[in-house]
């Protein structure tokens, strides 16, 4: 899902969950890793880890940077770092504990 950084920042960032079995994020550069118990997505307003259960990306525009995620959400988070190299050793290291 890589695009050029100057177009995707115009996009605006929303979350939408809905019974928390449907999840619709807005703002999506990037799907950095998934499986059925997370999601590691770079957002316009930064990294966002997304944990549950039985996960599984249903609709995904490149164009748009959107993103439909079904399953069982348990939590949604944005990290918070300062420097990008060690954010994502340690959102890797946080994701896989």
């Amino acid at each position: 899902m890589d695009r050029d950084n100057s177009s995707v920042n115009s996009y605006n960032h929303s979350v939408s969950l809905l019974e928390r079995k449907t999840l619709v994020i807005t703002g999506v550069k990037k799907i950095e890793n998934f499986d059925n118990l997370h999601f590691l997505l770079e957002t316009t307003m930064g990294h966002m880890i997304i944990k549950g259960e039985e996960l599984e990306l249903i609709k995904l525009d490149t164009l748009a940077g959107n993103v439909t995620i079904k399953g069982s959400i348990n939590s949604i988070n944005y990290v918070l770092t300062d420097s990008k190299k060690n954010s994502e050793e340690s959102m890797f290291s946080r994701l896989f504990k």
